[in-house]
């Protein structure tokens, strides 16, 4: 049965960029690199195609636990992204906004960061990034929030209206790369309904013929949420 519901947020857990260094005897640096020209290449394929809400898990709050180096790198790259393609998002219409916590980052990262949400803030396209990110504490935050305004009880609308995304519909379709079979605690909330498409195909080989492939499983699944 063809699925009736359309398809307006894609998230991305992009995964493999080390196994893809890896794979030609290069630093995973090398790897981090190559993912971030695919994820430029994609998120503007996505928009091409009519996608409205993209996100694309960037950096967990386990990722910390990598060497310096490396992490080092993969801040460098987010650098030069906010740098580099400013007037890009400006003309595709697209908004940036990062999601996940700021604790750890470094203040001057942070300042690029509001930046960029500030100058692409009201388009009509949403990127979210997470970045220092975690399911559980995403939740356990806006819990919090909650509570500090003063509520007693809550309801799953309370804290969909409080997660990072509240202002997207929760995604419809969660596309993991690298052939791993798990969320990473990528968007617990959010995903309850999400069909989950899964790739061996490593992120900075992921195309957007790829894509394409995704959304016409997605576009083959009944999504019933429960029902017949």
């Amino acid at each position: 049965m063809d699925n009736p519901s359309p398809l307006s947020h894609i998230a991305f857990i992009m995964d493999g960029n080390g196994r893809w260094a890896a794979k030609r005897r290069l630093l995973r640096e090398y790897g981090h690199k190559a993912g971030a020209d695919t994820f430029r290449r994609i998120v503007n394929y996505c928009g091409e195609i009519g996608i409205k809400y993209v996100t694309v898990y960037a950096f967990s709050t386990e990722n910390w636990k990598r060497p310096k180096r490396e992490v080092d790198a993969i801040f460098d790259l987010l650098c030069r992204y906010i740098d580099n393609y400013l007037p890009e998002l400006i003309e595709r219409n697209v908004s940036v906004r990062f999601i996940g916590e700021k604790r750890g980052i470094k203040t001057d990262i942070l300042d690029k960061m509001s930046l960029l949400e500030e100058k692409t803030n009201g388009f009509e396209k949403k990127l979210f990034i997470a970045l220092n990110y975690g399911g559980r504490a995403e939740i356990c935050g806006a819990v919090n929030r909650l509570i500090a305004e003063g509520k007693t009880t809550v309801t799953e609308d309370d804290i969909s209206s409080h997660v990072y995304t509240s202002e997207a519909p929760d995604p419809d379709l969660i596309v993991r790369t690298g052939g791993e079979y798990r969320l990473s605690n990528f968007l617990l909330w959010q995903a309850a309904y999400a069909e989950l498409y899964i790739t061996d195909t490593l992120w900075p080989d992921m195309t957007p013929h790829d894509v394409d492939l995704a959304i016409e499983e997605y576009k083959r699944r009944n999504r019933r949420y429960g029902g017949l």
